[in-house]
């Protein structure tokens, strides 16, 4: 079944393809760097708004990459190294199960508005992230301390599902992004085409 979606978006050229990636890890830089919340124990950011656009309007390869690189340079930046590995193939793998999750549920789910599989494809996404983490914390401080990085990682996955589906919802009114990013074409042609 999933040979069906496409790993590679054609966006055309290589050198726009290579732009695009860039400039949605460093939207996820930015996101994951200057836009952060200070919580008791931890903090929480907008990257993950990135990180699921990244997914949604890039397919699966170039989303992976852009919101893997984007979110791991964001940690090393920030002065948490440490988490870089991590968050590399955890956010590549939320863009990867947004994308994948949002193309099945229009396949299955034909007249389901945009918004609801990008909605429940998010919310699988967000629920990577916070296991993801709650693993990698129990690995390096033990379940209870990362059991209380819970709060501030949750909160952190209910800003990013609502962030990312309304911000997509707006962004993919315009023909010219519609027009530059395949991916999201992709999903209104299933929908409209089965």
């Amino acid at each position: 079944m999933l040979n069906k979606f496409k790993l590679y978006a054609n966006f055309g050229s290589t050198a726009k393809q290579i732009t695009f990636t860039a400039i949605f890890a460093a939207l996820s830089v930015i996101g994951s760097i200057v836009i952060t919340v200070p919580l008791p124990i931890g903090f929480f950011n907008t990257g993950d708004i990135f990180v699921l656009l990244s997914g949604w309007f890039m397919g699966a390869f170039y989303g992976f990459v852009a919101a893997g690189v984007g979110s791991a340079l964001a940690d090393v930046l920030a002065g948490f190294p440490i988490y870089a590995p991590a968050t590399f193939i955890i956010k590549g793998t939320m863009a990867l199960a947004g994308y994948f999750v949002a193309k099945l549920i229009k396949k299955a789910a034909k007249k389901a508005p945009d918004f609801v599989s990008r909605g429940v494809s998010a919310v699988l996404a967000e629920i990577i992230m916070i296991l993801g983490y709650f693993i990698y914390e129990a690995i390096l401080y033990g379940a209870p301390v990362a059991a209380l990085a819970l709060v501030g990682n949750s909160m952190q996955g209910l800003f990013g599902v609502v962030g990312a589906t309304v911000l997509c919802a707006l962004l993919t009114r315009s023909a010219a992004v519609k027009r530059f990013f395949p991916a999201l074409a992709d999903a209104k042609k299933t929908s409209k085409s089965q």
